[in-house]
């Protein structure tokens, strides 16, 4: 009966107030008419919010009297609003039917104690942009292994004209105009087994000694070329990391630049990929949680997320990568959406990710400003072990704000 009432049961007269981000009205325009014909006395008002200081704006807005019931955030941000997000019911989804619908990578980052903290509609993994016309001209193979077969390729491909790079094969070695520069230097950290909470040792060493090399030895990037996502739309760069959504920003700026998607490279022996997505969650305070879960769990049914990724496409090329594991097979034959998907499934994340828009303040912004200040101090200075020692107290610093790290004694 519970399951029942949970879909057809009726609610009073209720307006939902959701706050969305990247997605125009339009898209979300069927799945609420859809519910809206099982329940006729729920309105819902989607407000697509701009990206600009949005994390700020959300955590002041979760701790007032009348919040968005239902509101987009980021993965790494569940540590900074955890206090104002509604733990999912389990009529919604419990423990055991969250971890069989979607990814490892969400169960880790959404499930604490006892609880579920927001429902992935989508998943994004980092992956690795080629321009097959520069691979055709020199008859290269596209890298699938880290570290020595990645750096033969991104020298290969490099151009240089009196010293300067004309050419880049990839973009890695600073903290400046490499897009996704944290993501990527997380990415070859927890590939090489790297604890992020305290990234010192051997192995830390040797994965930002290799990163920074590609500046700082090998100069096959540095701080006079465009920013690397333009670069690539350029056609001045070979080899570009990047998520499903950069796919658009780079058509928008060379419509006809020939390039495909591939795999992230892997170490031997293991695959370990990396996950930056969105997730959506209800309120604490709002008065209408029954109702915006409720929807929540109508809109990530198989059907209705079908239905929006179709929506999504018909404006942009294609949609959102599906949230649940379930729905994968759906994208499998796609030649540009298959490799985020397939890769989901051995994907990691962490507090360290690029363009989430957290603000100053944020946890994202505070981490990845030490690990600038770790890149940065190679340039000058050859103690990579000295830099990370550094960097370790500022990550525990930090952690331990939001309670996820003991804080270490004061010397």
């Amino acid at each position: 009966m519970g399951i029942v009432k949970f879909f057809f049961g009726g609610f009073g007269s209720t307006t939902l107030t959701y706050w969305g981000l990247w997605e125009p009205e339009i898209v979300y325009t069927t799945v609420i008419a859809d519910y809206q014909k099982l329940h006729p006395n729920v309105t819902i008002n989607y407000k697509k919010q701009s990206q600009i200081q949005y994390r700020d704006r959300l955590s002041a807005a979760l701790k007032s009297a009348t919040p968005p019931d239902i509101f987009r955030f980021h993965n790494s941000w569940l540590p900074m609003l955890r206090a104002s997000v509604s733990p999912v019911p389990n009529n919604v989804y419990d423990a055991a039917s969250f971890r069989s619908i979607f990814y490892p990578v969400a169960q880790k980052d959404l499930i604490a104690g006892n609880n579920i903290y927001g429902i992935p509609l989508e998943i994004d993994t980092l992956a690795l942009y080629i321009n097959e016309d520069i691979f055709t001209q020199a008859g290269a193979q596209v890298p699938t292994s880290w570290p020595q077969e990645f750096l033969d390729t991104a020298r290969r491909l490099t151009v240089r004209t009196d010293g300067r790079i004309e050419r880049a094969g990839a973009a890695l070695g600073n903290a400046g105009n490499v897009t996704h520069w944290p993501d990527i230097l997380a990415l070859l950290m927890l590939q090489s087994g790297v604890d992020l909470k305290n990234p010192t040792g051997t192995l830390a060493e040797e994965a930002l000694n290799y990163y920074v090399g590609f500046q700082n030895l090998d100069q096959i990037w540095d701080e006079t070329m465009d920013e690397s996502k333009l670069a690539f739309a350029k056609g001045n760069l070979a080899m570009y990391f990047g998520y499903s959504w950069d796919y658009f920003d780079i058509k928008a700026i060379s419509p006809d630049l020939n390039f495909k998607i591939a795999p992230v490279p892997q170490l031997p022996d293991k695959t370990v990929n990396y996950a930056s997505y969105w997730v959506e969650g209800v309120a604490k305070n709002s008065s209408n949680q029954s109702a915006a879960w409720d929807f929540l769990k109508f809109i990530s049914s198989k059907e209705e997320l079908a239905k929006l990724y179709e929506a999504e496409a018909k404006y942009r090329g294609f949609g959102e990568p599906y949230g649940r594991t379930d729905m994968a097979n759906l994208l499998a034959s796609d030649p540009t959406v298959s490799v985020f998907i397939n890769q989901a499934k051995t994907a990691q994340s962490w507090y360290l990710a690029s363009l989430t828009w957290d603000g100053d303040t944020g946890l994202n912004t505070k981490l990845a400003n030490y690990f600038a200040d770790a890149i940065n101090t190679l340039k000058t200075n050859s103690d990579t072990k000295s830099a990370l020692a550094t960097l370790s107290l500022g990550i525990n610093q930090v952690l331990a704000t939001y309670g996820l790290v003991t804080p270490l004694p004061i010397k």
